[in-house]
Parts: structure tokens; sequence; C-alpha cells
């Protein structure tokens, strides 16, 4: 007996497209999500001092008030991005950021990145809410069908975050980081919307 795969009529590529939308403000229990403004800038400023989470994120260099206003002042109109703030319900304050951005209307896929404003917000499930909240959003509401991020290999909470929530890991990006006199590899993960 043999076993003919379904029939399925080919995908009309025209017929299907993301969503374009103004970034929303997406509440949840754990926490709210709100688009990134300009007068985030001093706490995104304040984090860029968090010794772990920059070394996290491999983020290098230094940057000062000014740059980051204008970093703000570009991506919150970018078509190609959503930017959000992450908050705790009911309070604005900024305790990291959560992005989708490189969003490609023609693949209807899109990378991935959050940081945590300091060390003293780990463990608590707001990265973990964040992300989930974040994967909702991409999928149902903008019709994305992959989402992509790097995790650093040294980072195994994130990278375990990111498996629990239905990430797989497609590959490494060896020395793709030199941070504290060594190189540091890189995982490539990703989610489709099948995936779910």
């Amino acid at each position: 007996m043999s076993m003919e795969p379904p029939h399925r009529e080919p995908l009309d590529r025209r017929s299907v497209s993301i969503k374009v939308l103004a970034t929303p403000t997406l509440p949840g229990p754990v926490v709210d999500l709100r688009p990134i403004t300009v007068d985030d800038a001093p706490a995104m400023l304040r984090s860029l001092g968090d010794t772990e989470s920059t070394r996290l994120t491999g983020t290098q260099g230094s940057f000062t008030l000014e740059q980051i206003e204008r970093h703000v002042a570009r991506i919150v109109s970018a078509p190609d991005r959503h930017d959000f703030a992450i908050t705790r319900p009911g309070d604005l304050t900024y305790v990291g950021e959560v992005v989708l951005m490189d969003i490609d209307d023609d693949n209807r896929a899109a990378h991935f990145r959050i940081a945590l404003a300091s060390e003293s917000l780990f463990g608590q499930g707001l990265g973990t809410a964040a992300t989930q909240r974040v994967i909702d959003f991409a999928f149902d509401d903008v019709g994305l069908h992959r989402i992509e991020l790097e995790v650093y290999a040294f980072n195994a909470r994130a990278r375990h975050v990111y498996e629990a929530l239905g990430f797989r890991v497609e590959g490494v990006k060896r020395d793709a980081l030199w941070q504290d006199g060594e190189f540091h590899d890189a995982v490539v993960m990703s989610m489709l919307s099948t995936d779910r």
C-alpha cells in the first residue's frame, strides 16, 4: 500500500502578505509591551551600564544619550520593525526591550532580539513572557511564517527559554563574538508558524 502525500494546491504568494501595522501596546499578565519612545532613551542608556545584560547580548561600544535618542527617533517610524518597551502591568517604566526587526514581506520572516535592562530583572519570567507575547503577535497579527534569532553559546538561560517556547537550533556561527579576550559562538535558532 503506497502512502501518497495529500494533494496541496501551490501557494499563490501574491495572496499572502504580512500585515503592516503600527506597533501596538500588548498587555499581559506578567508584562505589558508598548512602543518604545524617545522618552525611554534615558532608561535605555542606563541599561547599557549593566555589565551582565550587555555581556549576554554582546553589546560593544559606548553610546551617548543623544545617539540613543536619534536611534529611537529613527526606529519608531521604520516600516520593517516593531520595537517594544517591556514594562510591568500598570507601570510604564522601561525594564527592557523586545524587537522584531528586518521584517521581510516577501519571505514573511523577521529577526528577533530581547534585552532586559538589568541583571536584577533576571529570573522573574519577564523575558519569557515578553518573548511569548511577541511570538504570538508575529504569527497571529503580523502574519509572519518565520522568526529567527541568534544567542551566544555562553547564554544558556536564554537558549533554554527559546527552546522551551519552541525555537529550534539551525546551526552555529563559529567565533562570531570577540568578548573578554576570547571568541564565542552564536547559536542560530528559528521558529516557524507551523511549529506551534
